[in-house]
C-alpha cells in the first residue's frame, strides 16, 4: 500500500501515468476509425516501429548489472520478441505489395 501512495504522490510519475493512459485512449480512437482495407499496411508499419523496443532492450541489458538476471532475461526476451515483430511486419508488407504487382506472363 505504501508503494501506491509513494507512486501517486510523485508529480512526475503521476504526469507520466496520465500521458500513458491518454495515449492508450487516443490510440484506440484512432485505430477504431481506420477502414478495414488499411489495417494491413497500418499494422505492418506499426510492427516496424518495434525497432525502438529492440534498441531500448539492448540499452537496458547494457546498463543492467551482471548479477541482475531478471533485467537481463526481460531484455533478452524483448530483443527476441521485438525482432520477430519487426521481421513479421516486413513480411506482411512484402506480401501486401506483392498483391499489387503485375503478374508476369509465361
Amino acid at each position: 500500500m505504501d508503494f501506491l501512495q509513494n507512486l501517486f504522490s510523485d508529480p512526475a510519475t503521476y504526469r507520466l501515468l496520465t500521458i500513458v493512459i491518454l495515449s492508450i485512449f487516443l490510440g484506440i480512437e484512432v485505430i477504431g476509425r481506420v477502414p478495414s482495407v488499411l489495417h494491413t499496411p497500418l499494422m505492418s508499419g506499426a510492427n516496424a516501429i518495434h525497432g525502438v523496443v529492440i534498441i531500448g532492450a539492448i540499452i537496458v541489458m547494457g546498463q543492467a548489472p551482471s548479477d541482475d538476471y531478471l533485467a537481463l532475461t526481460l531484455g533478452f526476451l524483448a530483443v527476441i520478441l521485438g525482432t520477430l515483430n519487426v521481421v513479421g511486419g516486413f513480411v506482411v508488407t512484402d506480401r501486401m505489395l506483392e498483391m499489387f504487382s503485375k503478374k508476369k506472363k509465361k
